[in-house]
């Protein structure tokens, strides 16, 4: 397949026709959503040559295919991504330029798929684009939720949850597959027939399928991601709708729309539980069901499964996929259960992203038998198949344990490869999370860094860097961004740093205005852009941030005719709906920013802005305009990150922990060109130990005293004194993430960023150097390192 190239004329023609026959409309009277939509379907023809062709190839070559199993895809906008794939970004400015339309303003059109929260489901997305790249046959799998994650506002400077609209208006990516479509059951009970169990579910829903095309760069490959959408086994009850029981007969109808509606519905009533369980095994059943219909389709022995199939279980969410591929094996297709196990084993990868106790999913076995009492049998009888291959394993250790059913144990047992996501992350895995698995099972954890994209994360939202870049060193680096470091001899050049920096200028100049238009703040494109965008989480210590920027704001107004380094602080994301903690976290922030930024002494030396509703588009504004990147977790609390690595392609230093990729970036790019603080994960590990540890760091820092003192008294709160005593208190009394122990560490090292930034030529050099040396974070190469380590699959390129 070559690199797909069409005349402007063509595009044009293709664009008009979808206009009056796909959309019937006429041109004086269509609408910028009008003119999108022709764009699109018109950009998706072009697509659909290259996955066919991709899809028979496999088919025909009977290569073996990736199947990713993750809760998450935050793909974000795709007109712009699949314009600058195809190499016709160029060709769709001028067309529209031609027909009186901003191509700008209709990329700004299209909504965010709202389906995902952050860096989870953004590297699954990541991670299907780089598998169509590289030319790895993959399939996607995930749930087609109607609102996805929530709309995020601010009331009060408080996070208000509304529901996410994107998919009110036809959507021009997917193919439906009515075709495609598998019964999901739950609840019921188990009869045994013959010897042999037997599920009868008391539930069902049919899970019908939406394809998308994920194109890879040059449109040499494409792959699918595949959604599902619960749709009601039976329309509705139409004796009860005629006795006037209206809500009574619309029930099938009622729970399979819930099971697709909502991504991560709030857990902390019982019904939610049960909702987020069906939702996890909906989507693995729906993948399993459709990955042995494929494979049976072409082969008659099961046992071959493994040399075609890989099964890749992102996080805890689809560990589902064990029990249920042996159920299938087993019930379905009548082998051995032993011999299912195995199968199922040499199928399934487990990735592990988080070490956080609370974020291993553990479903209390009341719930988890009630809803899928055949997968508690099979769970119950792989943990005591798995207790005697392995007698000397720990009492205390396995997957059914004080009437819980322990996700990731069942994942690591269930999978022939357990990968962390950074080689600190791997290692924590090993030593801390599952010590006593990895004794029993030497080899099977294994390190993957995690990447990104660089089409979308460079080429795609930093054009003034990307072309800088193709100027100096060529053609050719977004599918080998370890050529980035060919510029470093150019950047020992004043001319270069200078066009460094004219590049970044440029962003900044954009992204002010898109500040002004969303939150009417006004702020200055030479001040320092200092940016932390992810989700809201106390081990991601926004709050440490937004103090320790109190405490700036003291030391301004104390001398506000110095010669500062003025700053725009940005934060962005979101909290969990029942995380009151972060929820606090969010609304302090948003009341230290009405303070300051109404501050006439401090004035333009220091604002403080939070745009509301922060997604991937967001972060593609944001991205290429910051100058800092806040990578400060508590040490042994981040797997990896991938916002890291997103900010230092594009030319941002980080200030960070030894936490995560941060120790991995700070390898490649040089410690002169990183603003390193903070405890190292043993030495937090040590400070807990001492249950006074945050009395006795907040009484060592003046700095920090006042500014706990100022919110207690309720200096960011019209003098409400009451509002943030719990916040005030945590810090401490109950500082688990070290906020206040690392507070003074931190608080240098941003005086230290100052002075940095200050003397511009040596700015332009770090940040020039951060991306040179950002090849290794690509996604592709991380890609690779699955297909080698893991899928043992070649490149079909």
């Amino acid at each position: 397949m070559n690199q797909i190239t069409l005349s402007s004329k063509d595009l044009q023609a293709d664009v008009l026709r979808h206009l009056t026959s796909t959309l019937g409309k006429d041109q004086p009277n269509a609408s910028v959503f009008d003119w999108r939509m022709a764009l699109s379907f018109a950009i998706r023809d072009r697509i659909v040559a290259p996955w066919f062709a991709s899809t028979r190839r496999t088919y025909a070559e009977d290569r073996k295919r990736v199947y990713y199993l993750s809760m998450e895809f935050l793909i974000g906008r795709l007109l712009e991504d699949a314009t600058v794939n195809l190499g016709l970004r160029e060709a769709c400015v001028e067309v529209m330029a031609n027909l009186g339309q901003d191509f700008r303003a209709l990329v700004e059109d299209e909504p965010d798929a709202a389906l995902g929260n952050g860096g989870l489901g953004r590297l699954a997305a990541c991670f299907m684009e780089s598998m169509a790249t590289v030319g790895c046959p993959a399939y996607g799998y995930g749930i087609r939720y109607e609102h996805g994650l929530f709309r995020q506002r601010f009331v009060g400077g408080q996070q208000a949850e509304m529901p996410e609209d994107w998919l009110t208006h036809r959507y021009p990516w997917e193919f439906e597959r009515p075709e495609s479509a598998y019964t999901i059951g739950f609840k019921g009970h188990v009869e045994t027939h013959d010897g042999r169990e037997v599920w009868v579910p008391g539930e069902t829903v049919q899970a019908q399928a939406y394809d998308t095309p994920v194109i890879g760069w040059q449109g040499k490959w494409a792959n699918t991601l595949r959604l599902w959408s619960a749709k009601p086994t039976s329309l509705f009850d139409l004796e009860r709708f005629n006795r006037g029981d209206y809500a009574a007969a619309a029930e099938p109808e009622a729970l399979a729309r819930t099971l697709s509606r909502v991504l991560y519905p709030d857990d902390t009533t019982y019904q939610g539980k049960e909702l987020r369980l069906k939702q996890e095994f909906f989507m693995t059943s729906a993948a399993l069901q459709d990955i042995l219909r494929r494979f049976t389709a072409n082969h008659a022995d099961l046992r071959a499964l493994p040399k075609h199939v890989a099964i890749q279980m992102n996080d805890t969410h689809p560990a589902i996929a064990g029990p249920e591929l042996v159920r299938l094996l087993v019930d379905e297709h009548r082998l051995d259960f032993t011999e299912a196990v195995h199968i199922a084993q040499k199928c399934l990868g487990y990735t592990n992203h988080t070490l956080l106790p609370e974020a291993l999913e553990r479903w209390a076995t009341f719930t988890f038998g009630t809803t899928l009492p055949r997968h508690m049998q099979i769970v119950e009888r792989i943990d005591a198949w798995h207790k005697d291959e392995h007698h000397s394993r720990p009492h205390y250790v396995g997957i059914v344990k004080h009437h819980e059913v322990r996700m990731g144990e069942l994942a690591f047992i269930m999978a022939h490869k357990v990968n962390g996501v950074s080689a600190l992350h791997s290692d924590l895995v090993k030593q801390s999370l599952f010590p006593e698995l990895n004794a029993l099972h030497p080899g099977r954890i294994i390190n993957q860094t995690n990447g990104v994209t660089p089409r979308r994360w460079l080429k795609m939202c930093n054009q003034p860097l990307a072309g800088l870049i193709t100027r100096t060193i060529g053609e050719g680096w977004e599918d080998n961004l370890d050529r980035l470091r060919e510029l470093e001899p150019a950047i020992e050049t004043k001319a270069f740093r200078k066009d460094f920096m004219a590049a970044k200028r440029e962003n900044k100049v954009a992204t002010a205005a898109w500040i002004k238009a969303q939150c009417g703040i006004t702020v200055s494109p030479d001040a320092l852009f200092d940016v932390q965008i992810k989700r809201i989480h106390e081990y991601k210590r926004q709050l440490l941030n937004i103090l320790q920027t109190v405490a700036h704001w003291n030391r301004l107004k104390e001398n506000p005719g110095g010669n500062h380094v003025p700053r725009v602080k940005i934060f962005g994301g979101k909290s969990a709906p029942g995380y009151a903690v972060a929820k606090e976290i969010i609304h302090l922030i948003n009341d230290v920013a009405s303070v300051i930024n109404a501050d006439p002494v401090t004035g333009d030396l220091l604002k403080i802005v939070y745009p509301a509703n922060y997604n991937v588009s967001m972060a593609e504004h944001l991205v290429p305009a910051a100058d800092l990147s806040e990578q400060i977790s508590t040490a042994g609390k981040e797997a990896s990150g991938t916002g890291n690595m997103k900010f230092m392609i594009n030319g941002a230093p980080t200030i960070g922990t030894l936490d995560g990729a941060n120790v991995e970036i700070l390898k490649e790019v040089g410690a002169e060109n990183f603003f390193l603080f903070g405890m190292t994960t043993e030495e937090a590990w040590k400070r807990r130990e001492d249950p006074d540890h945050s009395r006795k760091a907040i009484e060592a820092s003046p700095a920090l005293s006042l500014v706990l003192q100022q919110i207690a008294e309720g200096r960011f709160s019209a003098g409400q004194t009451d509002r943030y005593h719990g916040l005030v208190h945590r810090v401490w009394h109950h500082d688990y993430f070290l906020v206040a122990s690392d507070f003074d560490a931190y608080d240098r090292a941003q005086q230290e960023v100052d002075r940095a930034f200050a003397d511009t030529d040596r700015w332009a050099k770090m940040a020039a150097l951060n991306t040179a040396r950002s090849g290794f974070f690509s996604s592709d190469r991380t890609i690779r390192a699955y297909m080698k380590d893991i899928w043992d699959i070649p490149s079909a390129l």
